[in-house]
């Protein structure tokens, strides 16, 4: 401890500029905060080298330049001033990346000023200002530990399946289909609680293209993320009783690398495909598993959300389904809409402008569907179509994580949970055990009893139940909502 007050007073003391410890000192709170709060988006090697060559390589060269630059005689009574306008402006130009992800001009123009005006006024004090950066790193690396350790804390004993699933054999290989549209309620639920909306020409259209729909449907977690890697293990993980906002480690690399649906189609030598129209799923850039997928790992940026540019589906799927290979496909399609409300209370438009939009949105997804529908049907009419929503819209809510709050009220739960479920069944052959689709954690593996035609993988079917994690209004923790009947419970799950 006395050698660190030693150096702190050697360094604060003496009249020597650390152009390279300045560099250290702008970038390296920046990349602990991003990381502590994205660590799930950002947990690869690719990342890490993204953010130490952007945040802290890149600022020591600008740093190096710039003390070269002031050491001659037009610059050198300005030498503190421009350190110090430097120091200021990078530290707080990178942390508003990481709040906001781009560079947005006025704010950008805003902390330049900012910049200035402390320049001037605490040219003298700029050791103290790095100081002052890297007790916030120090902070942040704990905080950053305590995110790596809970996130490491997680099991992956739920994925071992209780029965050989995983080695199914199909005696049937129609060409396979799963079309997920993000928060699309299921048919019956837009008809009464926070929607009241009939919606007819859609159903009406699944109807006349042989679809079989399943009212009262619904996911049993309440996030894309959650949803998917459960339903594409046919198993429930319980969000492994994480209690707070946060995404499982390795979601994305189960849903996109390797998953218990993926190997069974692979295994019955099914080529392999994910479409999607954005980039949330393949972020932190998990190993692909899928044999095409439609997004280059070069086109996504390091920094965001995945939810900007839209991707075209319809060219690759049919491309896709014409590729002449000696083959049956499957295909993940993710359409983006009508998707849910806005995510925080800041951003919420309120309750019935958040509605609207939502109902604006299911026009553009019907629309989306049909089209991608109609395309399979005119290129590959006896295909298994599966369209089945991650999760509901959370209409009647002011913003999803309001979601985390306690509540009793059976519509809000139902607007969580609530999720389209449709099939066309190859050549109308509907298994007369389609009533346990009730839930999208055994989706596949009915499907797989009906492709095998061994209904013996059905006595392993996972428990029914929707659930939430909340951390306000009772004991923080993951609660089942919702029945295996459809009924509402509120009770701690204690895996």
């Amino acid at each position: 401890m006395s050698k660190i007050k030693d150096y702190l007073h050697e360094f604060l003391n003496n009249s020597k500029d650390y152009p390279f410890i300045y560099a250290v000192a702008v970038g390296l709170y920046p990349i602990l905060f991003y990381y502590s709060n994205n660590y799930t988006l950002v947990n690869s090697w690719r990342h890490l080298v993204y953010f130490i060559i952007m945040f802290i390589g890149i600022p020591m060269i600008l740093f190096f330049v710039i003390n070269k630059l002031t050491n001659l005689k037009t610059f050198f009574r300005y030498k503190k001033h421009i350190l110090t306008l430097f120091s200021v402006f990078i530290f707080l130009f990178l942390m508003k990346i990481c709040l906001f992800g781009d560079v947005q001009k006025k704010i950008s123009l805003g902390i330049l000023l900012i910049s200035m005006v402390l320049a001037f006024y605490l040219n003298k004090h700029i050791k103290r200002i790095v100081v002052m950066q890297f007790i916030l790193a120090f902070i942040g690396i704990f905080s950053l530990t305590k995110t790596i350790i809970k996130q490491y804390g997680y099991s992956f004993y739920w994925m071992k399946q209780p029965d050989d699933i995983a080695q199914v054999a199909f005696k049937k290989k129609p060409n396979v289909y799963y079309i997920q549209p993000d928060g699309y309620v299921s048919f019956s639920e837009l008809k009464k609680g926070f929607y009241e909306v009939e919606n007819i020409d859609f159903p009406n259209f699944l109807v006349e293209n042989n679809f079989t729909y399943y009212d009262g449907f619904r996911s049993n977690y309440a996030f894309t993320l959650s949803s998917n890697s459960s339903s594409l293990m046919m198993k429930h993980h319980y969000y492994n009783n994480i209690n707070s906002y946060s995404e499982v480690l390795n979601d994305r690399d189960i849903i996109i690398s390797k998953n218990t649906v993926l190997d069974v189609f692979k295994n019955n030598n099914y080529k392999t495909y994910f479409i999607t129209e954005m980039s949330y799923l393949l972020l932190n850039r998990p190993k692909m598993g899928f044999d095409y997928c439609n997004v280059s790992y070069d086109d996504i940026s390091y920094i965001g959300r995945g939810l900007d540019e839209m991707k075209d589906v319809v060219a690759p799927l049919k491309a896709g389904i014409n590729e002449s290979i000696d083959k049956p496909k499957f295909f993940f399609i993710e359409i983006l809409a009508p998707s849910h409300v806005s995510g925080s209370k800041i951003h919420s438009r309120g309750i019935e402008n958040e509605r609207k939009e939502w109902l604006k949105r299911l026009d553009r997804a019907n629309e989306r569907l049909t089209k991608t529908i109609n395309l399979i049907k005119e290129n590959d009419p006896n295909a298994l179509i599966l369209i089945m929503a991650d999760h509901g819209g959370y209409v009647g809510m002011e913003y999803t994580l309001e979601s985390y709050e306690k509540t009793s009220d059976r519509d809000k739960i139902f607007s969580i949970f609530s999720a389209l479920m449709a099939i066309h069944w190859p050549n109308g052959e509907i298994p007369e055990y389609d009533d346990k689709l009730k839930t999208s954690v055994n989706t596949f593996r009915i499907l797989f009893s009906y492709l095998s035609e061994d209904e013996s993988y059905l006595s392993n079917l996972e428990p029914d139940v929707s659930l939430a994690i909340v951390n306000e209004g009772a004991l923080p923790g993951v609660y089942k909502y919702i029945g295996e009947n459809g009924e509402i419970i509120f009770e701690k799950v204690s895996h």
